[in-house]
């Protein structure tokens, strides 16, 4: 299973947002991380999207690792995230039936 999380801010906010960076705790062992990935916006600012992938048995423990840890850029002026769990294609058909 993977989540997917989205943050954007203003370009004069990305100093705090790179302290912050880099004051996040470890990942867990049992999930690993892509990005993040960052897109420049001309009406919106800075884009970062990140993937955190891990095994369907550790769900609960993966979505309160990443809440919390976005939870930490709270205060950062104009700093918006979302966070999605998202299931693969495979998983979704097995949760209606038809897997």
């Amino acid at each position: 299973m993977i989540i997917i999380a989205t943050t954007s801010w203003p370009p004069e906010s990305s100093p705090e947002v790179g302290k912050r960076l880099l004051k996040l705790t470890p990942l867990p062992p049992f999930m690993t991380q892509k990005g993040p990935f960052l897109i420049s916006e001309i009406d919106t600012g800075i884009k970062g999207v990140c993937l955190y992938e891990f095994d369907q048995t550790k769900t609960a423990e993966a979505m309160v690792y990443v809440a919390d840890r976005y939870a930490k850029y709270i205060g950062v002026p104009g700093l918006t995230y979302n966070v999605a769990l998202c299931f693969e294609a495979k998983e979704a058909m097995k949760m209606i039936g038809m897997g």
